[in-house]
């Protein structure tokens, strides 16, 4: 019998965090009345982040663990859970539980009431009472601003936080979405929610209480070739859009 919540734990060199994570959603799951399963996706780690797994929850039948032994990048290591996946709702959040597993007691219901696609912002613009724990320093949140008006320009408009890394899908809506997303890296965020506003999917946003991770690994550089990735995907959602079109008119000409 397949599992109502499928969680993607994307992980790179986790492995002194992993652990501590897995702990905090089992902890708050078993309370639960729905079952699920959590799969733990090793983007390549050059340290003990499978080990760590295994030998903290040798016993643990929920915990699904991907040892893949190339480093392929964020996106890659998502889409290659959520295709593991068979949850009726299928959601991934970051290994450093910056976004909490609790988050999803406010998801629930928006995919109980009909929503196909919900993300948690750290931008109250985007949900009332979003919150950081501790602000990013201010280069980074210039940067951020910066970098989101540019995504919604390109890619995703109406969203002030695309970047949070605690995102849910439906199984319809996320078999659909993830069967075109092409993004290995860090943009996969943008992909993913410029092809579901592509499909007319219904998309929820709740306030996060995000307690940011001072070890980020996010660099400078890979800021820009991010920008570059967010162009890449406003073409790449511009031919699907009228290979839609095409197919749609076809169709209407054969009836």
């Amino acid at each position: 019998m397949s599992p109502y919540l499928s969680i993607i734990i994307p992980a790179y060199n986790e492995e002194k965090t992993i652990a501590q994570t897995l702990k905090s959603i089992i902890g708050h799951l078993k309370a639960k009345n729905f079952s699920y399963e959590i799969i733990v996706v090793s983007d390549g780690s050059k340290d003990n982040t499978v080990g760590a797994v295994y030998e903290n929850f040798p016993n643990e039948n929920s915990i699904i663990v991907i040892d893949r032994k190339e480093n392929k990048g964020k996106g890659y290591t998502v889409r290659e859970g959520f295709l593991k996946a068979s949850g009726e709702v299928r959601l991934f959040m970051d290994s450093d539980n910056a976004t909490d597993i609790s988050h999803f007691d406010l998801m629930k219901p928006l995919f109980d009431s009909g929503y196909d696609v919900v993300i948690a912002s750290r931008d109250p613009k985007d949900a009332p009472g979003a919150r950081q724990a501790v602000s990013q320093p201010w280069h980074k949140r210039m940067l951020g601003n910066a970098g989101n008006l540019f995504i919604q320009f390109f890619a995703v408009p109406g969203i002030w936080d695309t970047q949070c890394g605690f995102k849910a899908f439906t199984k319809e809506a996320s078999e659909k979405i993830f069967s075109k997303s092409k993004i290995d890296k860090w943009s996969i965020d943008v992909e993913l929610l410029a092809l579901a506003k592509l499909f007319n999917y219904k998309i929820g946003i709740v306030p996060a209480y995000w307690i940011n991770n001072p070890n980020s690994r996010v660099k400078l550089s890979n800021y820009f070739k991010f920008l570059f990735e967010v162009v890449k995907i406003s073409g790449y959602i511009s031919r699907l859009k009228k290979e839609m079109k095409k197919e749609a008119a076809l169709a209407t000409h054969t009836k």
